[in-house]
């Protein structure tokens, strides 16, 4: 461990998706996502396939500044976040 500082202007690379854009910093081996959704984005209608899978098989752990997102786990549970919340997403 160290101290380190990155900034989301200058990401280590940047991730465009249709409808939406994911800058990511990277500190060793932790890596944070700025992730910016244009209105109607969908797992299911933009990423899946790319990603190739049924669901999302990464685990997330932010918080939503602006905007609401849902999410729909395998089992058929739900969540839904909004501004100011802070999120857990297991893959």
């Amino acid at each position: 461990m160290r101290l380190q500082r990155r900034r989301f202007s200058e990401p280590s690379h940047v991730r465009t998706i249709p409808r939406g854009r994911i800058d990511i910093v990277e500190l060793d081996d932790t890596v944070v996502g700025r992730e910016t959704y244009e209105p109607g984005w969908r797992w299911s209608v933009d990423v899946k396939p790319i990603a190739g899978t049924d669901t999302c098989q990464y685990h997330h752990l932010g918080v939503t500044l602006s905007g609401r997102l849902r999410a729909q786990m395998a089992d058929g549970t739900e969540l839904e976040v909004g501004p100011g919340d802070i999120f857990e997403m297991p893959p």
